[in-house]
């Protein structure tokens, strides 16, 4: 039999004290090494699967794992089960339960991100930025000053940074991002990323994110036809964790469809009066656009690199920049057939496989007589773009 026991700081339970007692076996990770006497090795998450390999090969008896939290949650019980092995579980309050309830805050509304390491560092900066409410579990490379740098300076954030829960040196720090760059920390556990000017809508359903929105391509009363957008979303593929920009946003249409679904956007524009309505798009929708006035290519070069790009503005220099961020779509909005075979060359150039698209849509009218006809709307030249060779 194998046991997970979860701890977190405080008394063990009858049960997972006499499951210890009669151990052949007890193994904890390093943060926990000493604890739980000199019959509990530390073993690296990255050997514990080989430990108990060996132990039971060699007809050991019953093995207990002791794991910081709820092992069921972000924790060593998925490894364990996708190793063949059914484990019994003891668990504790989780890391993330102990966070809020330190810093006094509800947290059914809070998105919950484990990162596997530095990699996905940008994945969780974006669900950051879109998300009013995240606890970080941080992994080396993933930790309060990591992510501060990365949300400064377009995103201000609340940062509360949980040490050593449940322990003797149990801290929590409310810190503003430049001062969570420069201090030391001692081995902190969760980062808690609150927007502070969020104001939370009446209690939902469901935990974490909220369901996606009830309708899509909505008619903003931009230049593009909701049929166009319905098309140009469907290819932009916005989600959380994603960066999308908007490039040439004008009044935000595609920028706050994107946030809408879940995105961190980022949107650029040069025209003050385009710049207003963006903000007022934004601000009637109730998501987050962070945005930058200014003229591209110039106005990318400070952002971060984008998942997904739209450009619904400027010359095909513009269009080739964003190109060289190597995002994973690229979808561009052209306004004559004759710059189409334009873009597509340049686009192939930089690595990208491009194909153009004309969409016209037709909608029904009803004649003065009570018959139905057709009105088309202007036709509209789309280009999507992939990389030829995905990374």
């Amino acid at each position: 039999m194998i046991t997970v026991v979860g701890w977190d700081g405080s008394e063990l339970s009858a049960k997972a004290a006499d499951r210890l007692h009669a151990a052949e076996l007890v193994v904890s990770p390093p943060s926990l090494a000493g604890r739980f006497g000199p019959a509990a090795p530390a073993v690296p998450d990255d050997a514990l699967l080989e430990t108990l390999d060996r132990h039971i090969g060699e007809g050991g008896g019953p093995a207990v794992v002791v794991t910081e939290g709820d092992p069921g949650f972000f924790g060593v019980v998925r490894a364990l089960r996708r190793h063949g092995l059914e484990p019994e579980v003891l668990p504790a309050t989780s890391l993330v339960t102990r966070a809020f309830a330190c810093a006094g805050l509800n947290w059914e509304d809070a998105l919950v991100v484990a990162p596997a390491g530095p990699r996905q560092l940008d994945r969780v900066v974006n669900a950051c930025r879109a998300h009013p409410k995240v606890a970080v579990l941080v992994t080396p490379g993933v930790g309060p000053g990591e992510i501060a740098r990365e949300l400064a300076p377009t995103t201000p954030r609340a940062l509360l940074v949980c040490e050593d829960l449940g322990g003797p040196d149990q801290r929590v720090t409310h810190s503003r991002m430049g001062e969570a760059t420069t201090r030391p920390w001692k081995d902190p556990e969760v980062v808690l990323v609150i927007d502070p000017l969020h104001r939370a809508g009446p209690p939902g359903w469901v935990a974490g994110a909220q369901p996606g929105p009830a309708e899509w391509a909505l008619p903003l009363g931009g230049p593009l036809p909701p049929e166009v957008k319905a098309y140009i979303l469907a290819k932009l593929g916005p989600r959380l964790g994603d960066l999308v920009w908007d490039v040439g946003a004008g009044s935000g249409e595609i920028a706050v469809e994107c946030a809408r679904l879940g995105a961190a956007v980022m949107a650029v524009e040069r025209d003050e009066e385009s710049c207003a309505r963006l903000r007022s798009t934004v601000l009637a929708h109730g998501v987050k656009v962070a945005l930058t006035r200014g003229q591209a290519p110039p106005a990318l070069e400070p952002l971060p690199d984008p998942d997904a790009v739209f450009v619904g503005g400027g010359g095909i220099d513009v269009i080739v920049a964003c190109a060289a961020r190597r995002p994973r779509s690229l979808v561009c909005a052209v306004r004559t057939l004759e710059r189409v075979p334009a873009v597509l060359d340049r686009l192939r150039e930089h690595g990208y496989r491009a194909e153009g698209t004309q969409i016209l849509a037709s909608r029904f009218t009803v004649q003065p007589d009570g018959s139905h006809g057709l009105a088309a709307t202007d036709p509209v030249f789309v280009v999507h773009a992939v990389p030829a060779y995905p990374a």
